[in-house]
């Protein structure tokens, strides 16, 4: 398998750049997640590496060698796209050895590819069907199948679960974590909106926004030190409650005082001396919340909505008026609560994320967290 190399990578359709200097290394048998809201150009870096978009300026390399301008039939890359894109006429075996046939292979080579994927898949009993008389999740896994038997340098994934429904999704997901652990050598790169399937999938993340790389690293190395507020947000669902106030270390217990009320942050001697009065942004994740006594609450807001979904119970709070949305508390099993209720939550200093007023990590948040 192969290693891919992005080197300032620029994009543009006409005058508008969409993809602004993408730098990214990819080893051999890594499984990268590329994510992101839509239009962030995660797709269109994807295309590019399949040879199906031009590379506006920058250089690619897939295995060490410069691939900018080589056709994608020559790039020893496979791509599953979203549309499952199977011959309606052809069985399941002839629509995963079709790219095979074409391209000259022996019949008895093709045969043993295609038996090979298909066990790999659990697809071997439904070789003879025809895709109208398979599910989804079926239909998904031949053309990953498909891409399978052209022992590719590089597999390329667009957004491959999105027509699922929800229990499919979470199905051909976990078949996709089995290819992986059966093709430990090969080098996938994985493109999709939604976190969970980047946080289970991914060796490494690569969080995008408007066409730039915010972060790349391990899925719990973006949970647990998000370098910014975009990517703090984008990981973690419900996502990650922001309370932006001063910070006021005048007493031994630091305060972050909003609108109306403050919230506890823990000892002020953990804060460096010189931000005091700075206005800063304290981040805390949902299940980092928990009821505690009212007096030994970090903070206090009144139910505005409780989902209870057995196994714990998600409630929106709110705080104070200058908070931009709810904040968002899971809490184990059932909890009854009704709109308007008072409720004392706590959280661990430990588990405090800080940012400074335009969203960027604060260097010494590990220092104000202990």
């Amino acid at each position: 398998m192969a290693s891919v190399s992005l080197s300032k990578i620029t994009k543009s359709f006409g005058s508008v750049e969409v993809l602004h200097g993408i730098d990214l290394d990819i080893e051999k048998g890594e499984f990268v997640v590329f994510v992101g809201p839509s239009g962030c150009g995660k797709s269109t870096m994807l295309r590019i590496i399949a040879g199906l978009e031009e590379i506006t300026s920058g250089t690619l390399k897939i295995d060490g060698a410069v691939s900018n301008g080589i056709p994608p039939g020559e790039r020893g890359i496979a791509m599953v796209f979203q549309s499952y894109a199977l011959y309606p006429h052809m069985t399941v075996y002839e629509n995963m050895a079709f790219g095979l046939k074409v391209s000259g292979m022996a019949k008895a080579e093709i045969d043993k590819r295609v038996r090979r994927a298909a066990e790999m898949l659990q697809l071997t009993s439904y070789l003879d069907r025809h895709p109208r008389n398979l599910s989804g999740g079926q239909r998904q896994r031949v053309a990953i199948g498909r891409a399978v038997t052209r022992d590719p340098k590089v597999f390329l994934f667009d957004e491959p679960l999105s027509n699922l429904d929800a229990a499919l999704r979470v199905a051909t997901r976990i078949e996709i974590a089995d290819l992986k652990d059966k093709m430990p050598d090969s080098t996938m790169i994985y493109v999709t909106h939604d976190q969970v399937e980047a946080m289970t999938l991914a060796d490494r993340i690569v969080v995008f926004r408007d066409g730039r790389i915010e972060q790349i690293g391990t899925p719990l190395e973006l949970y647990d030190t998000p370098q910014n507020l975009f990517v703090a947000r984008f990981i973690g669902s419900p996502e990650m409650n922001i309370l932006k106030g001063t910070l006021d270390l005048s007493g031994a217990t630091a305060r972050l005082k909003l609108a109306e009320t403050s919230v506890l942050l823990g000892d002020s001697a953990a804060f460096p001396a010189g931000d005091d009065g700075r206005i800063i942004q304290a981040g805390i994740r949902p299940e980092h919340l928990y009821r505690v006594d009212a007096a030994a609450a970090n903070l206090t807001g009144k139910t505005q909505f409780a989902e209870k979904l057995g196994e714990l119970t998600v409630l929106h709070m709110d705080v104070d008026p200058a908070m931009e949305h709810a904040l968002i508390a899971k809490v184990p099993g059932h909890f009854d609560a009704r709109r308007g209720d008072s409720l004392p939550l706590g959280f661990k200093s430990e588990n405090l994320h800080f940012f400074d007023e335009n969203g960027i990590r604060l260097q010494h948040a590990e220092a104000m967290t202990g």
